[in-house]
């Protein structure tokens, strides 16, 4: 009876461990997914548009990552119905630059000037298939992502719609709409200017009360 005892006692033991290790992983697993999250939504909230930034452009490898981010956005059905062109050519931004500055004379003047993507030394097209409607939305998530994780990464980054209004429907940028080689059926619907942060712009106010629950 003894023995059955201590087999008892042992089996016991065993398991009142095992349930211990069970529970010290699960929450350990916890901690590490609520660290995670926070860390998205620190990213999310910490942004800022960047519109100062340093020459040198964003590393290639590290662009890469990026994108693939960018690609990997939710879109409708699959499709990922958008076409992505990523330049880091001066030749093309300075280029284009100079179109900009001969139809819109004086723009240079402002003491920081270099290119009409708020002198970032990356930027990355987007075009969306004009043969569905939600092209578009789908091209707004993959840049968000692309944004987001360039932030992760302390690579800043603005969203810019002037640029692409420009070379959309100025002849004299034809030249360089050609370039990017867009796909028939595509337009182009906006540009992410990307570069190393020369700035540190504090947070905009939000207006929380555009945001309602419906009951």
């Amino acid at each position: 009876m003894k023995r059955l005892q201590l087999m008892l006692a042992g089996v016991s033991l065993l398991l009142f461990c095992g349930c211990g290790m069970q529970v010290q992983k699960g929450n350990e697993a916890s901690s590490a997914n609520e660290s995670k999250e926070n860390a998205v939504i620190e990213t999310m909230k910490s942004r800022r548009s960047i519109r100062q930034y340093h020459p040198q452009a964003v590393n290639r490898d590290t662009m890469q990552i990026i994108l693939d981010c960018g690609i990997n956005a939710p879109n409708g059905q699959n499709k990922q119905s958008w076409a992505v062109r990523v330049v880091d050519n001066p030749e093309f931004l300075d280029g284009i630059t100079e179109v900009y500055k001969k139809e819109n004379p004086g723009v240079e003047k402002g003491p920081s000037f270099k290119n009409m993507f708020r002198n970032a030394p990356t930027v990355v097209f987007i075009a969306n298939d004009t043969s569905y409607d939600m092209s578009p939305i789908d091209c707004g998530l993959m840049g968000e992502n692309m944004i987001l994780s360039a932030w992760s990464m302390g690579i800043g980054s603005c969203c810019l719609g002037g640029p692409v209004r420009f070379i959309n429907t100025n002849p004299a940028a034809a030249e360089y709409l050609k370039k990017l080689d867009i796909p028939e059926g595509y337009q182009l619907l906006y540009c992410i200017a990307f570069g190393h942060p020369n700035e540190t712009p504090d947070a905009k106010p939000r207006d929380a009360s555009k945001v309602k629950y419906i009951d």
